[in-house]
């Protein structure tokens, strides 16, 4: 049980490991325990004000394919300014207030469409476009510290329990989701005001779950990046050494086409399952809950994995697996599976959600073993900016294509996408990992 009134306010280096001036194993080990509780509560806030329950909002209030590809695309576009987030966070003297003066914010701009919810429900154009400004916003935001907290976490988790640690880390959310995710949903369904009203309960209760979690960061262990500050680089000699370095180089190609060819499709599912398919928001809840529950539960496989072989070898077996994936709703229509549709589908999210935990942990993690501690903030920057402008692009591409397309529209995405996430392995062949095997 996690003690937070026992936490002491201590102030480490940001080095490989948990800097010497930290003395109390016991701190290191409550700041993590709260780094967790901040998790579960942030996974519950971005479960509501994202995913399929956003979708799902968004349709009611009558928005098109594009505009549901914004909703995926506007927060990768915001990525773009990690690097800036990157510079002005080294310039402050803590992570935690930096973090606090960037993530409030960003959750407190969620009331403006609770209350246009409340006082403007018969203009639904309105919403749609509120939410998208909402979305961008919010996002923005978010871009300018995650660089930050991501340095933050690496320094204080040891580089010996990473795999185990993020693995627990993530388990926890996704059960926060799993939870989350089909209550919010038969609230929205159940609502006696109707489904638009409903979502702005369970926005409600978001918010109120996203600022809890700011609070729990209160009881983490501060980093002040003022310290030690001769044995980093400068921001500018920081980038040129971070972008030199070739095989964070190769990296970040893949990183990039990956993220295109992910983003060409990913965003489309649900709202394959809400307009094509003709589901209701509770089955595809249901499937989504899946997901998540067969996502957590191999989390804990994939990180003791993770500690005995690598990322690089996990990414490279998992990311095949994801790559075929699009192709099999491709199948979804035939016949024999009409019949069988929703245990298919059933199906199909356990194998999917249980393989992209692996992805989803791999890449967190390479990312901080591959990257020299002195470059590290920096270098989440620079990976977050370029999967933020593919991603962004393969959200606009295939919005298009979904739209106007005359080859089927989604069925001929689901088809590219499944092409380009092949190709976008190849140069992963290449990338170096001191721990992989």
């Amino acid at each position: 049980m996690l003690e937070l009134s026992d936490t002491p306010t201590l102030s480490i280096s940001l080095t490989e490991e948990v800097s010497p001036k930290v003395t109390s194993r016991v701190s290191v080990r409550h700041s993590l325990e709260a780094s967790t509780l901040d998790g579960l509560l942030a996974a519950a806030f971005s479960s509501i004000t994202g995913g399929v329950l956003l979708n799902n909002f968004l349709l009611d209030l009558g928005a098109n394919p594009i505009e549901i590809g914004m909703v995926a695309s506007l927060p990768m576009l915001a990525n773009l300014l990690q690097p800036l987030g990157a510079l002005l966070s080294n310039r402050t003297d803590s992570r935690h207030s930096y973090g606090l003066w960037i993530f409030l914010p960003a959750r407190l701009l969620w009331l403006l469409l609770l209350l246009g919810i409340i006082f403007n429900a018969d203009h639904p154009s309105q919403l749609v476009y509120l939410t998208l400004a909402l979305v961008f916003s919010s996002n923005v935001l978010g871009g300018l510290g995650s660089a930050s907290w991501m340095s933050w976490l690496a320094a204080l988790v040891p580089s010996r329990l990473r795999g185990r640690y993020y693995s627990t880390r993530q388990v926890v959310c996704n059960l926060a989701s799993l939870i989350c995710l089909p209550l919010a949903s038969l609230v929205v369904l159940r609502s006696t005001e109707g489904s638009i009203a409903g979502y702005g309960m369970v926005l409600s209760i978001a918010i109120v779950a996203g600022l809890f979690s700011l609070g729990c960061q209160q009881f983490m262990l501060d980093i002040n990046p003022q310290e030690d500050r001769s044995e980093y680089p400068s921001f500018r000699n920081d980038l040129v050494a971070t972008l030199s370095d070739r095989n964070l180089g190769i990296f970040l190609i893949y990183y990039g086409l990956w993220g295109f060819a992910m983003n060409l499709s990913a965003p489309f599912f649900n709202l394959y399952m809400l307009d094509d398919l003709g589901l209701d928001v509770t089955w595809v809840t249901l499937f989504n809950t899946l997901y998540t529950g067969a996502n957590m539960l191999m989390l804990l496989v994939w990180g003791r994995s993770i500690d005995r072989c690598g990322n690089r070898t996990l990414l490279l077996f998992a990311g095949i697996a994801i790559a075929v994936m699009p192709l099999f709703w491709l199948l979804t229509n035939t016949a024999p599976l009409q019949a069988h549709l929703f245990i298919y589908l059933a199906l199909f999210h356990l194998i999917w959600g249980g393989t992209w935990s692996a992805i989803d942990l791999s890449t967190n993690n390479i990312q901080i073993g591959i990257a020299p501690v002195q470059h590290r903030a920096t270098f989440f920057s620079i990976a977050a900016a370029i999967t933020g402008i593919s991603g962004a692009l393969g959200t606009t591409v295939g919005s298009f294509l979904a739209q106007y397309a005359h080859y089927d529209g989604l069925w001929g995405v689901f088809f590219l996408s499944s092409i380009g996430r092949s190709i976008a392995l190849i140069p992963l062949l290449f990338v170096t990992e001191k721990r992989s095997r």
